[in-house]
Parts: C-alpha cells; sequence; structure tokens
C-alpha cells in the first residue's frame, strides 16, 4: 500500500490504478485489504467519493485507524466534505 500511495502522490496514477485493483481483487477472493488503506488511496487519486466510501467501510469494520479521522493529514482533502462531518460525528469525534 506504501508503494501505491508513493505512485500516487508522485503523478504515477496508472501504476496507482494498477495496484489498486490488485488489492480489490485480493478483496474479492476473501484476502484482508485495509478499507482505511484503500480509502486513502482513492483519496491520493483524487477520488473523493470513493474515499469517503471506502472510509465508510472502515468504521463498518470498526478499524482502529478511523479514531484518528479528526487528526490525520491524510484526510485533509475532506474536511470541507459535508459527508465527511457526518462520518466524524458516526465515529464519534465531533468537528468544532
Amino acid at each position: 500500500m506504501d508503494l501505491a500511495h508513493a505512485y500516487a502522490i508522485s503523478g504515477q496514477q496508472s501504476e496507482a490504478r494498477k495496484m489498486l485493483d490488485e488489492f480489490k481483487e485480493d478483496l474479492s477472493r476473501g484476502n484482508h485489504v485495509s478499507p482505511y488503506d484503500v480509502a486513502i488511496l482513492h483519496l491520493d487519486l483524487g477520488e473523493t467519493d470513493q474515499a469517503l466510501e471506502w472510509l465508510e467501510k472502515s468504521y463498518a469494520e470498526r478499524e482502529r485507524a478511523i479514531v484518528r479521522l479528526k487528526v490525520i493529514p491524510d484526510v485533509d482533502p475532506l474536511r470541507s466534505d459535508p459527508r465527511f462531518a457526518e462520518l466524524i460525528q458516526h465515529v464519534g469525534l465531533w468537528q468544532k
């Protein structure tokens, strides 16, 4: 996932998308892939809707990383999105 992240933020989006497809294929085979990591990769690729969808999955799976949403800079592009504010409330991290 770190390599895919590096590809995405360095402008090698086709490589990042290829790896993202592989992660999703792993998921379809029953292997564990962190929805939180998939969300961040979507966000790196500029795919806000998909990122929020995967963050919701992360919340549903009670991933530990989800409790850092309010402070982690990876999600800064989502902070003004009302759907993100709703997610923060669901998680129990009230936004001010």
